[in-house]
This record gives C-alpha cells, sequence and structure tokens, in this order.
C-alpha cells in the first residue's frame, strides 16, 4: 500500500477518472484515511468513493470498476416476491417506515449475519458518520414493520439525482427484498435513472442489478448531482409497493 495516499482531516479525494487505482495490486482502492472526518462522506460521494473496510483497519476509500448498478426499472420481481408484496399490502397491521427509524435500520444491517461474510464493515465510525448525514437530509432508512416489529430493510444515501444503495437486512424471508422494491418503485416515480450497488454479487444480480465500466457509472454520476429531483424530505408508504403487482 507504498503508493495508497493517506488522506488528512483537510484533504481532498483524488478524481478516480483523473488517477484511479494508485496501487495495481489493489483495484478499486484510492485512498486511506486514519478515520472518517467531518465533511468527508459526502465529498467522497459525489466522486463516486464510498468507505468499505473492517474494525481494527484504517478506512479504506473505494471506486472500483466495474460497479454494480441497478437500473430501478429493471428490478425482478419473482412471482414468490409479488405474493410477499401483495400479502404485506394487505395486512392492516404491516406498515412501510421511510425515515422514521435509521438508527434501528442501520444497526439492524451491521448485525445481521451473512453468508459467506465473517464480522461486518459497518462499524460504529461508519454508524456515527451515516446516522449525521441522515440528520442533515442526505441519508434515509426503509424499514418494513409488521405488529410494530422491524423485519427488514435499508439505508441508502441520496445526493442530487442519484441514490446510492448501502446496505439490507432481513428478518423474514424476502424483507429487505421488499425494501428494495419499494426504492426502485419510489425512483421510477422520481426519474432515478440508476442505484449504486457497490460491488458485484451474485445476490444483487438476481434482482437485476449489473455491473457497469467505472467511467461510466462516474459520468453518469456527474449528470445525476446536477438534477435535484430527490433533494427533499422522502415521504412515501406501502402502497408505493402496488408499482410490482
Amino acid at each position: 500500500m507504498s503508493q495508497i495516499t493517506w488522506l488528512g482531516p483537510h484533504d481532498v479525494f483524488p478524481n478516480p477518472l483523473l488517477c484511479a487505482d494508485p496501487d495495481s495490486s489493489v483495484p478499486g482502492l484510492i485512498v486511506v484515511s486514519e478515520r472518517i472526518y467531518p465533511g468527508q462522506l459526502l465529498q467522497a460521494y459525489r466522486l463516486g468513493i464510498f468507505p468499505w473496510y473492517s474494525d481494527k483497519q484504517p478506512v479504506l476509500w473505494w471506486s472500483p470498476d466495474p460497479r454494480m448498478v441497478l437500473k430501478p426499472n429493471h428490478f425482478k420481481c419473482s412471482e414468490s416476491l409479488r405474493k410477499n408484496i401483495r400479502h404485506f399490502c394487505q395486512d392492516t397491521q404491516s406498515q412501510l417506515l421511510v425515515d422514521q427509524n435509521f438508527g434501528e435500520v442501520i444497526r439492524a444491517c451491521a448485525t445481521s449475519s451473512r453468508k459467506d461474510q465473517d464480522g461486518t464493515w459497518i462499524t460504529h465510525e461508519i454508524m456515527d458518520a451515516y446516522t449525521t448525514i441522515h440528520e442533515q437530509g442526505h441519508a434515509h432508512s426503509i424499514a418494513l414493520a409488521e405488529n410494530g416489529e422491524l423485519i427488514g430493510g435499508l439505508y441508502c444515501v441520496a445526493l442530487g439525482g442519484m441514490v446510492f444503495g448501502e446496505s439490507m437486512f432481513s428478518r423474514k424471508p424476502n424483507a429487505s427484498k421488499m425494501a428494495l422494491a419499494a426504492l426502485s418503485a419510489w425512483c421510477i416515480q422520481n426519474e432515478v435513472v440508476m442505484i449504486d450497488c457497490q460491488q458485484e454479487t451474485a445476490h444483487l444480480s438476481s434482482l437485476g442489478a449489473a455491473p457497469i465500466s467505472r467511467t461510466e457509472f462516474l459520468h453518469q454520476l456527474q449528470t445525476s448531482l446536477n438534477q435535484s429531483n430527490i433533494e427533499k424530505p422522502w415521504n412515501f408508504d406501502k402502497n408505493i409497493l402496488t408499482h410490482w403487482l
């Protein structure tokens, strides 16, 4: 990592379009820092960079190539998921909660066990940083509740006309998929072109996400940042899910 720059509290991020992959042995790693300094997180997202690291590591900032994205109208709503959505919408005890319990959602994402993963990248520092930008109106949560208990959800970042998906959790089958279905339907209504999914996984592929080149992603990001159609309070309920029925 000798070629990777250490970012100080007042330094700016390098632009991945101009100086991508400073160390070819660690593709996608742009810079590292001792911690997430105030204001850094939003600065990074505007350049298509995000933090992903574990406890006891420095903060690692990434801009992978290729980049996994989901075009909202390409979301794959299976028949079994449609059945779950229909039941959820008809259940008078079920709710879709938007930005009502961000802290609980991010903690649930941090503590959920995941296949082929040991531990979590959502550290206490990550939770604090994203909670701060949630309070500023830039990070959002979508949660599903039944009988007052959360059964699944996700949190994301929104800047300009761009949504960056962060993490999901599920306590009942397909609950996190329903949260993503709700986000995708809302994005379609608000003319959001794509949802950033960051890293390629089989699970995301099964839901309709696909990789694109870093260059294509960064150019689309800059176009989307010049829009302001989602820079507003998010306010929708479970009726958004009927888009898929």
